[in-house]
């Protein structure tokens, strides 16, 4: 019998998550200064308590009842309403709700929702679907995805704030765009991109290439975003390393200095169309 790609991703998924998870945790916890800043608003503990708000959300999707529960069923609407360029809006109604910044408490909570993850999703089907931000569906598996995205670009924040090497294995930092960004467009993206711009006509096609995941197209087409599998000819291609284009995507790293140092390689028929695609198929900065 072939395996199919789900079987192979889903043990992996599984196990980077509690490993990433650790990483962080240790990271965080030896900071000298709980309250270093690390962005420009947040510090240390603002970061971790960001990325604990979302595990305890995605055990509360996965199934679990406890108390704070309440408080994301009390912020629907926002979720509901929630698009890539109003996510920083429902972090700071977030951690305005989730107070606590005492290291060893947040620490503490962040490793038991990691692991109430792992085990409520133990027996469900990875492709089975959530709800998720802004009326989209997600698969099982890219939530999974998206946290240890989560934990691997937040953990680089950390790290840079405080001096600290935060490798990025490639094969983690891939499971973000086969699994997260992929699968929320086919499940249905809901109104994540949605702004006041109007739509642009035409079609743009940009194909994926890396050597962790497997080839497909992103289709732009008048304002709509769908995927197909690779086509001869393709607008853009685009060939990349996972952690780069994670870290580019969410302007850790500039779009210059990634091509400059090999992280993305552009090429295709129409290559000067990428940007034209990146403004509406964009992530947080």
């Amino acid at each position: 019998m072939i395996e199919t790609k789900t079987e192979t991703l889903w043990p992996a998924t599984r196990e980077a998550l509690a490993r990433t998870g650790t990483r962080f945790a240790a990271l965080v916890t030896s900071a000298p200064d709980p309250d270093a800043p690390v962005t420009r608003e947040w510090s240390v503990m603002d970061t971790t308590a960001h990325v604990e708000i979302i595990a305890s959300w995605y055990a509360h999707l996965l199934g679990r009842d406890d108390a704070t529960a309440a408080a994301f069923d009390g912020a629907d609407e926002q979720i509901a309403a929630t698009t890539v360029d109003t996510v920083a809006d429902l972090n700071r109604t977030m951690l305005g709700v989730f107070r606590d910044r005492d290291p060893a408490a947040v620490v503490a909570a962040l490793t038991a929702d990691i692991d109430d993850i792992l085990t409520l999703s133990e027996s469900q089907d990875p492709m089975a679907v959530v709800p998720w931000l802004g009326g989209s569906r997600l698969p099982i598996d890219g939530l999974l995805a998206h946290l240890i995205n989560e934990l691997l670009v937040h953990g680089w924040d950390v790290a840079k704030a405080l001096g600290r090497p935060w490798p990025i294995p490639e094969a983690d930092a891939a499971l973000f765009f086969e699994l997260f960004l992929i699968g929320v467009t086919r499940s249905g993206y809901g109104r994540l991109l949605d702004n006041d711009r109007p739509p642009r006509p035409g079609t743009i096609a940009v194909e994926f290439r890396s050597r962790h995941t497997t080839p497909i197209t992103m289709v732009l087409r008048d304002g709509l975003v769908f995927v197909r599998d690779p086509e001869p000819g393709e607008d853009v291609v685009l060939t990349f390393r996972p952690p780069a284009l994670n870290l580019m995507l969410f302007s850790r790293v500039g779009k210059l200095r990634t091509a400059l140092t090999g992280g993305v390689r552009v090429s295709g028929r129409r290559p000067w169309l990428l940007p034209a695609f990146l403004r509406k198929v964009h992530l947080p900065s």
